[in-house]
């Protein structure tokens, strides 16, 4: 346990389903070092009232009983691995205080040094917990009804696909799965942040951990009691914490040297100062040295950051595949975004209806309706959707590329592209639809102009505010996409970007985005198979959750649970703090032993003085560490009743590409 601070922090889970959290009263790792510090005080106190014995006695106890929690493991980890760690500093250091006559000393040096592990296995643990908590979404028991009809209750670990499941309002989901039969609303707001409830009918995928908040569902499981969406986010994340990233590799870097480094400055102070001085003097500031050049605090500082920080982006819908990635994505100062179903909802919607004199906006939109109904064109669906009736069309003749052609009520309608069909009158405002981003087709009647309908994937409505956060940020912003420029070019305004970049192709995106990462720390986020190169050319790849292919999901190197615009400048702020965090860390560890050893060296300090500000350092990089989880509230107020929230599936191409 002592050696912790200095050895890469375990894989969480790594040796099976973690204890049961335990109250720090009846935690024996805390209990002993309180009651050495008990015994400490004592000693002190009755050493100043004059009672010598009972104070070695006390001196005695408090050293025994703080040393019992890293001296036999530092001497272990010495004997069967040839290992020197700062647990074994310390081990020395109370021993030759001990030789020395220092007893109350090296009582100080045990007590503080082993309530300091204590804390720090406490704050991991505490680091851990809020990504296990998820796990606690998942009830117990879930309700399935057989194929007779039968209904009982049974372990939701023990559920398989295919098993259908009746979800009652103000109950969760023990597992992923597909509405079968039923209308509600889902309160996803712990799996995904939205703060609205979805509204799901048969055939929407539903989330574990959701709650139905009215009516009654019946849910056919997509995916195991024990293998669903929220253990594969956990496993995820778990992994993420083991995995250290830069930071963290580089205060192993400088801690491990440190160690043997300490044991030969030690040695060199006590030799070289006992040739020109006291002996005794001079040995016992070289066991001063081995505790104020301990490399502690460096070693525990980036691995309790990047494990809270993880833990807690987990809570607001950010998944990271590494501390690496997480690291790289605090450093992020440009972020591309992919533009259909990034920006855009990915869902063409009527945004406006033109009409000719004689001509009502409802005539216009159920006439192309009428056409459209018959149609494959992207557009047809949007169309059909708008329109308040569908009538029936007949002799209907689609023309691929230009548009299609029918009788309804008897009259001729055709509907077609403004190249194919003349706008008349509405030339002009035709045209500024299109310079708009909108897609138009004209509706003839009787050979004449009678109208035209305005296509367009609309921005999400978070998407302005998000670009201004993140300049606000100072992240610059680019569009990279495949459409069209002018398309392009009106939704990059309305969102707030300037730099647009389109008409690209795959490898086009993934060339821009590894243009633009020479210059600056560069992330990318998108959604779509043609993403994949450019998520895995950026520094950090983002994958949309609800919506992104799986090989966008597998490229990125985090995900967002939710589809909200507004989790990315989130995930980027919680990510830069966490960065400023660990970076405090790496500065206050190392500031300690450059102050401490001068003054050790020169017996400025005692061995007293030095335990307890060493100790006491510790501590505060602890806490600091753990600031890396609070976050503010995530603003996910979604606009939108669809689902939001990654799929089993998607979870799964991430967990693997892990």
């Amino acid at each position: 346990m002592a050696d912790a601070c200095c050895a890469p922090a375990p894989a969480p889970g790594s040796a099976g389903e973690p204890a049961p959290h335990t109250p720090w009263w009846k935690d024996g790792s805390v209990q002993i070092p309180i009651s050495s510090g008990l015994a400490l005080l004592t000693g002190l106190f009755t050493g100043w009232s004059g009672l010598e014995t009972v104070a070695l006695v006390m001196f005695w106890a408090a050293l025994l009983l703080g040393a019992s929690q890293f001296a036999p493991e530092a001497l272990r980890a010495l004997v069967t691995r040839r290992r020197l760690g700062i647990g074994l500093l310390m081990t020395i250091s109370a021993t030759g205080a001990v030789l020395l006559g220092y007893i109350g000393e090296a009582a100080a040096l045990a007590f503080l040094y082993s309530i300091a592990e204590a804390l720090e296995h406490r704050a991991m643990d505490k680091a851990r917990s809020g990504l296990r908590a998820l796990l606690d979404l998942i009830p117990a028991t879930a309700t399935v009804v057989e194929s007779s009809g039968e209904v009982r209750d049974v372990a939701a670990e023990s559920l398989v696909v295919g098993q259908v499941l009746r979800l009652k309002a103000g109950e969760r989901l023990a597992t992923d799965g597909v509405v079968r039969s039923g209308h509600s609303s889902l309160d996803t707001s712990a799996i995904t942040g939205e703060s609205i409830p979805v509204e799901v009918a048969p055939g929407d995928e539903v989330l574990a951990g959701s709650i139905n908040t009215s009516g009654v569902l019946e849910v056919e499981a997509t995916a195991a009691g024990t293998d669903n969406s929220l253990t594969t986010v956990v496993e995820l994340v778990e992994q993420a914490q083991a995995d250290k990233g830069e930071r963290a590799r580089m205060a192993d870097r400088i801690a491990r040297p440190l160690v043997p480094g300490v044991l030969v400055l030690a040695v060199l102070v006590a030799a070289i100062g006992s040739m020109f001085g006291d002996p005794m003097e001079w040995i016992t500031r070289g066991l001063v040295v081995l505790v104020a050049a301990s490399p502690c605090a460096l070693g525990i500082s980036v691995p309790v950051t990047v494990i809270s920080a993880i833990g807690g982006g987990s809570r607001f819908g950010l998944v990271v595949k590494s501390g690496a990635a997480f690291e790289r994505l605090g450093d992020i100062k440009h972020l591309a975004l992919d533009k259909t179903g990034t920006l855009t909802r990915n869902e063409p919607t009527v945004a406006a209806v033109l009409t000719t004199a004689g001509h009502s906006e409802d005539d216009v939109l159920n006439w192309a309706a009428a056409l459209e109904a018959h149609s494959t064109h992207p557009l047809a669906t949007a169309i059909t959707r708008a329109a308040a009736y569908v009538p029936g069309a007949e002799a209907v003749t689609e023309h691929p590329g230009q548009g299609i052609t029918g009788t309804v009520d008897g009259l001729a309608v055709a509907v077609g592209s403004p190249r194919w069909l003349t706008p008349g009158a509405l030339g002009d405002r035709v045209a500024e639809l299109e310079e708009r981003g909108s897609t138009v087709v004209i509706i003839h009647r009787n050979e004449q102009p009678a109208g035209a309908v305005g296509v367009r994937d609309e921005l999400r409505p978070e998407a302005a505010e998000v670009i201004q956060i993140l300049h606000r940020q100072g992240i610059a912003t680019t569009m990279l996409t495949g459409d069209n420029a002018r398309t392009a070019r009106a939704i990059a305004t309305e969102a707030g970007i300037t730099d647009v970049r389109a008409e690209l192709r795959p490898a086009d995106k993934a060339r821009e985005i590894a243009a633009l990462a020479k210059d600056t720390p560069t992330a990318m986020i998108g959604d779509g198979i043609n993403d994949a190169p450019a998520l895995t050319s950026a520094d950090v790849g983002i994958a949309m959750g609800a919506t992104g292919s799986d090989a966008a999901v597998e490229s990125a190197d985090v995900a967002f649970t939710g589809e909200d615009l507004r989790l990315i400048a989130h995930g980027l702020h919680h990510a830069r703090r966490g960065r400023r965090i660990m970076n405090q860390n790496i500065a206050l560890s190392l500031a300690i032993i450059v102050v401490l050893l001068p003054l050790s060296i020169t017996g400025t300090l005692g061995l007293a003085a030095v335990v307890l500000i060493h100790e006491l350092a510790e501590v505060v990089v602890i806490g600091n560490g753990l600031r890396a989880a609070h976050t503010r509230h995530s603003p996910t107020t979604t606009t939108s009743h669809q689902q939001t929230a990654t799929t089993h599936h998607h979870e799964n191409k991430l967990h693997h590409a892990h």
